[in-house]
C-alpha cells in the first residue's frame, strides 16, 4: 500500500509530504483545489503521461516519490521484477520517482536507481490502481471487457497454458507460410541457388587465401630485384671486395680482440660474448640468404596462375561478401537452402499434420476458458445486480454477451465448422445492462442516463476490485451523478472494500466522506501573489466543520446534519 507521497512543485503544489495508513482515505476540497492534481501526480508517478504543464512556474522540476509497503499477493511479483533488474533494496518496501524537467526530459527511478518509464509503469500496475472519470470510458469499451472478466474468473492458469500452445502454434504457421513461399518460386530459386552453391564450391576457397597469394604474387612479379638485393647482401657479407675485406671478417676480428681484452680484464667478459653473438647472428643471417636465394622463382607461368586465381577471388567476393569467409558463408547458406527448398513438401506435410494436432489441442483449451468465463459471467452478473440493487436500481439487469466468428483457417468445434481464435481465446466479450424493466439488454455505451452510468460502474468496480490484487485502489469522484440519497451506501461500499485494500477517494458527497479512516482536505491558498496547495488532515471538531460545509453553509443545522451523518454511518459500519 501507498504508505508516504511527496510532490514538490507539481502545478499549484509547491511541496508537500503524505503519510497514509490502511482503510478509506477520504479526500476533500473545493473545486480547483487540486484534489485531482493530486492524483494526477500519482498518475505519473507509476509510470503515466509526464507533461511539462506539471512543472511549477518558475520552477526547474517537478518531482513525485511514493513509498509502497509489500505486504499482500503482490510481494511475490513485484520481489520478482526488482530481483529480475537488481533494484532489490528493502524487502518490504519499493520506492518508486518521477521527475519532469520544464525543457521536457523525464527521470523514473525505482529504488534511487534510474530506470525507463516502462519499468516504472511495470511495477505502478502492481501497487496502485486508478477509477477516474476517465477509466468510466474504458469500462465502455468492449475491448477491455474481456481482461476484466478473466480477473474476475481467475484463469491465469488455463488462459497461460492456452497462450503456450498458441505461441507454438503461430511459429509453426509462420515456418509453413515460409516454406510455402519458398515451395512457390522453387524452380527459379533452385536454378539461380545452384549455380552460386557450385560457383562457390568449384573455387574451393580457403580462408586467408588471398593473402598468401598476394604475397606470392609480390614474389614472382620481384624476383630478379629480390635475388640481387640477396646476392648483395651475401657478398658483402662473405667475400668483400679488393678493397674492402668481407663484414664477417672484420666482425670476426673484433671479437678476437674483444676475447683477448676480456682476458686481461674479466669485468669486460659480457662485451666479448656481445661480439661473439654479433658475429653469430651474422652466420644465421647468411644462412638464411642461401636458402631465401634457393626459393626465389622466376617462373612466368606460375605468375599467371596466382594472378589468375586471385582475380577469381575478387569476383567471388564482389558477388557474394566482401573476403573469403564471407564468400564461403554464402555458399553454405545457399546450400542450406537448396536443402530447404528440395526438402519443403516433405517438410510442409510433417507441418501440416503438427498445425491439425495443435489445432484441436487449442480448441480443447480454448473450450476451459470459454466455460470458466462463462461460469464466472453469471456469478459476476449476480453481484453486479445485487450492488446495483443496493445502489437503487433493484430493476437493473446485467448480462455478459458471447460470440465467436466462423474462419475456415480457425480451430475445429463440434459441429465441424471453425471459429477464429487469437491469443486471448475464441470468445470476444462484451457487457450488456438493462437499466430498467422491459428495456432488453443493451451494450454499456449505449446507457443514456450519466447517473445511472455512474452507479453502473461503482457496481463493476466494487465486483471486480474484489479479485483484484492490487493493494492500493484510487477512486477519482467515482459519486459522480450519484445522489446524497445513494451516497451512504456508496460510502458502505467503499468502506467494505478498503477491509481488504487500502482505498482513496476524492468526492464531494458529505454522505460518502463520512466512512474515511483518513479525511484529508485539499485547500488552495494564494500567498504572494503564488497559487497554493495545501491537505490537512481532519480530525474531530475540524473534520465535523468540513463535513458541514459539505452540506451547505456552515450553521447548527448542517453542524447537526454532519453529526447525524457520522453516527448513521458508524452504525451501519457496526452493523458489518
Amino acid at each position: 500500500m501507498l504508505t508516504e507521497l511527496h510532490i514538490q512543485n507539481f502545478a499549484i503544489i509547491d511541496k508537500l509530504d503524505l503519510r497514509f495508513g490502511k482503510g478509506l482515505i477520504i479526500l476533500t476540497g473545493e473545486t480547483g483545489a487540486g484534489k485531482s492534481i493530486i492524483l494526477d501526480a500519482v498518475v505519473m508517478l507509476i509510470g503515466g503521461k509526464a507533461d511539462t504543464t506539471f512543472v511549477r512556474t518558475e520552477s526547474d522540476a517537478a518531482l513525485v516519490e511514493g513509498v509502497f509497503q509489500l505486504s499482500g499477493p503482490e510481494k511475490e511479483t513485484v520481489h520478482e521484477i526488482l530481483n529480475r533488474e537488481e533494484l532489490m533494496d528493502d524487502p518490504n518496501f519499493v520506492v518508486l520517482s518521477r521527475e519532469i524537467r520544464k525543457e521536457g526530459r523525464s527521470v523514473a527511478r525505482i529504488n534511487g536507481r534510474t530506470v525507463a518509464v516502462g519499468l516504472l509503469k511495470e511495477i505502478g500496475s502492481f501497487v496502485v490502481d486508478i477509477h477516474g472519470q476517465a477509466e468510466h470510458l474504458s469500462l465502455l469499451d468492449p475491448r477491455a471487457h474481456l481482461g476484466l472478466l478473466d480477473r474476475y474468473a481467475e484463469v491465469a492458469k488455463p488462459l497461460t497454458e492456452y497462450r503456450q500452445t498458441y505461441q507454438t502454434l503461430q511459429n509453426l504457421r509462420h515456418e509453413l507460410s515460409e516454406l510455402r513461399k519458398a515451395q512457390a518460386d522453387a524452380d527459379r530459386r533452385l536454378e539461380m541457388l545452384t549455380y552460386q552453391a557450385e560457383e562457390i564450391d568449384a573455387a574451393r576457397l580457403k580462408p586467408g587465401e588471398d593473402e598468401e597469394l598476394r604475397q606470392e604474387r609480390d614474389r614472382l612479379a620481384n624476383a630478379e630485384s629480390l635475388a640481387q638485393n640477396a646476392q648483395e647482401a651475401l657478398a658483402l657479407l662473405e667475400e668483400g671486395s679488393p678493397d674492402t675485406p668481407a663484414a664477417t671478417d672484420l666482425v670476426g676480428q673484433a671479437a678476437q680482440a674483444l676475447a683477448a681484452l676480456a682476458k686481461l680484464d674479466s669485468a669486460q667478459t659480457e662485451l666479448s660474448n656481445q661480439g661473439e653473438l654479433i658475429l653469430d647472428t651474422m652466420a644465421e643471417v647468411i644462412h638464411s640468404l642461401r636458402g631465401y636465394l634457393e626459393e626465389i622463382e622466376f617462373n612466368p607461368k606460375r605468375l599467371d596462375e596466382v594472378e589468375e586465381r586471385l582475380n577469381l577471388i575478387q569476383l567471388l567476393m564482389r558477388k557474394y561478401g566482401g573476403n573469403v569467409p564471407a564468400v564461403i558463408a554464402y555458399g553454405e547458406e545457399a546450400r542450406k537452402q537448396l536443402d530447404t527448398i528440395t526438402g519443403a513438401a516433405d517438410r510442409i506435410t510433417e507441418l501440416e499434420m503438427e498445425e491439425a494436432k495443435l489445432l484441436t489441442k487449442l480448441a480443447r483449451q480454448g473450450a476451459v476458458l470459454t466455460d470458466k468465463r462463462k461460469s464466472a459471467s453469471t456469478a459476476m452478473g449476480k453481484g453486479i445486480e445485487t450492488e446495483l440493487g443496493d445502489l437503487k436500481m433493484s430493476s437493473a439487469k446485467f448480462g455478459v454477451d458471447f460470440q465467436t466468428k466462423p474462419d475456415k483457417n480457425g480451430v475445429p468445434i463440434e459441429n465441424g465448422n471453425r471459429i477464429a481464435f487469437d491469443h486471448t481465446g475464441f470468445d470476444k466479450v462484451e457487457f450488456l445492462i438493462a437499466p430498467n424493466p422491459g428495456e432488453g439488454l443493451k451494450p454499456l455505451a449505449k446507457i443514456a442516463s450519466g447517473g445511472e452510468t455512474s452507479r453502473l460502474m461503482l457496481g463493476l468496480k466494487n465486483v471486480l476490485a474484489q479479485a483484484d490484487e492490487v493493494p492500493s485502489l484510487i477512486f477519482d469522484e467515482i459519486d459522480q451523478g450519484i445522489g446524497g440519497r445513494v451516497g451512504m451506501v456508496v460510502g458502505q461500499k467503499l468502506w467494505n472494500l478498503s477491509r481488504t485494500h487500502q482505498v482513496f477517494c476524492v468526492t464531494h458527497l458529505p454522505q460518502l466522506a463520512v466512512f474515511g479512516d483518513e479525511h484529508y482536505q485539499v485547500q488552495k491558498l494564494v500567498r504572494g501573489n503564488r497559487t497554493l496547495t495545501r491537505v490537512e488532515r481532519l480530525d474531530g471538531e475540524p473534520r465535523l466543520l468540513e463535513l458541514s460545509q459539505m452540506l451547505g453553509e456552515v450553521g447548527e443545522g448542517t453542524l447537526r446534519s454532519a453529526h447525524e451523518l457520522m453516527q448513521v454511518a458508524r452504525q451501519m459500519i457496526k452493523g458489518k
